[in-house]
């Protein structure tokens, strides 16, 4: 199968297009610009920014699947005065110019991804489902969702058959962002204040959703489907730092700090979301994948978490 993936040389699109040629695909590799995709295998393309006014032109000729990688990605700093107008014209706009400009040139199916921000931020006492009525809370979040929409109409349109991927947390090897810190976090040879923690949170290994996306490609009886997908295992903040330790083969001290008072903290500064997503829940049902197409995860969660370590002892030490 010729597949064309965008934001390839990104953490998810390295990996993706890695195992894609590995299985003998042909891959079209999509970037911004070349700068930091000197190592990526397959043809590569550059286009720019991905916008309303990205001219395609005959990037998708003979492709027969897209998976759409490329975003503006949440960020903890927001520099845009305006955050929900910069996300839509990446996320929403530059989506829809592209699987407009892919079902002319006869792409079949676009696969994408999109978020579990656009179920919501938290779970209680039940799990997210596909059946949930959206609740996204944030401008990455909304400009998700309205991505999942305007996919649909040009489905509608066009014929496109569009395929939805919702992933939580994913981490692996070259994670970013709050994993990141998360794993310095554990690094540090000081006592965390998250013993007290039970919450339950759920996450996805890179090699996981890499065989999610795979799947989607390739199973015709994903088509025009939206399916949330996690490791299948919940896992508590407190719990995964003793985890990350022991394979960094550290002593894992946590002190019994009440999490009420962390809050508390978290507001006198003003972290509540960073807070949130450290010791707050959110709980993904992966059964409609599982049932729908035989997915199962191919890797563990202790698999992916040892992977990921051995990265970083080896990228930070």
């Amino acid at each position: 199968m010729k597949i064309l993936v965008s934001g390839a040389n990104g953490f998810i699109g390295r990996a993706l297009c890695t195992e894609l040629l590995r299985q003998k695909h042909e891959v079209r590799c999509v970037v911004r610009d070349k700068i930091h995709s000197e190592d990526l295998l397959g043809e590569i393309v550059e286009v720019g920014e991905i916008n309303s006014k990205t001219e395609w032109k005959t990037v998708f000729k003979d492709i027969e699947t897209v998976i759409h990688l490329a975003a503006r990605v949440h960020v903890m700093s927001e520099s845009s005065d305006d955050p929900l107008a910069a996300f839509r014209a990446i996320n929403v706009d530059g989506t829809e110019n592209m699987a407009y400009a892919a079902a002319k040139q006869g792409v079949k199916r676009f696969i994408y991804i999109s978020s579990i921000k656009v179920n919501g931020e938290r779970t209680t006492s039940t799990c997210f489902t596909e059946n949930d009525f959206p609740g996204p809370e944030d401008p990455y979040g909304v400009s998700k969702y309205e991505s999942e929409q305007v996919l649909q109409c040009v489905s509608r349109d066009t014929g496109l058959e569009v395929v939805t991927i919702r992933p939580p947390l994913v981490y692996g090897a070259g994670v970013g962002g709050n994993f990141l810190r998360l794993l310095r976090m554990a690094d540090w040879n000081i006592p965390l204040p998250l013993a007290l923690v039970n919450n339950r949170r759920s996450m996805i290994y890179l090699g996981n959703l890499v065989d999610v996306l795979i799947v989607c490609a390739t199973r015709p009886e994903a088509a025009g489907k939206t399916y949330l997908v996690s490791d299948g295992k919940d896992i508590s903040t407190s719990q995964l730092i003793r985890n990350i330790k022991q394979l960094m083969q550290k002593p894992c001290w946590l002190w019994p700090f009440p999490p009420s008072l962390l809050i508390l903290a978290s507001k006198l500064v003003g972290k509540s979301a960073e807070l949130e997503r450290l010791i707050g829940s959110l709980v993904i049902d992966s059964s409609k994948i599982k049932k729908e197409l035989a997915w199962s995860p191919p890797f563990t969660v202790e698999q992916g978490l040892a992977e990921m370590v051995h990265w970083f002892q080896n990228q930070y030490r």
